[in-house]
């Protein structure tokens, strides 16, 4: 399976953006989540689906703000992000893996990464 990213751009804070990443090939994932990793710091998780049910789980700095989804029909899932702030800011990747519940929200739950897209929110 590969994976593309799609999505990211400059915007003002307060904004909006929504991410794409899409898959082709065959795949045995349970989960396609969006990590991002701002200029200095680690990889850090943002949000995960469970690509079987639905299920879908956000870090604290995100929730009420992002959301993911999927379109199985397109093997896309997307993240839409509202209310941005700067520190929103990052290089944004999409992965997919077989995790379970309990690795869904770090980076060793995923095998095939994407090739990041870059959002910047400005102040």
């Amino acid at each position: 399976v590969q994976l593309q990213a799609s999505g990211g751009g400059l915007v003002q804070a307060g904004g909006s953006l929504r991410l794409s990443c899409t898959a082709s090939g065959r795949t045995d994932s349970t989960y396609t989540g969006w990590f991002r990793q701002a200029p200095g710091k680690e990889r850090e998780f943002v949000a995960t689906i469970r690509l079987s049910g639905g299920h879908t789980y956000y870090a604290d700095s995100v929730k009420a703000r992002f959301t993911i989804s999927k379109e199985n029909a397109k093997n896309t899932v997307y993240l839409q992000m509202n209310s941005l702030k700067p520190e929103d800011t990052g290089v944004y990747y999409c992965a997919t893996g077989r995790a379970i519940m309990s690795s869904s929200t770090t980076p060793r739950g995923y095998h095939t990464w994407g090739q990041g897209t870059l959002v910047t929110v400005s102040s």
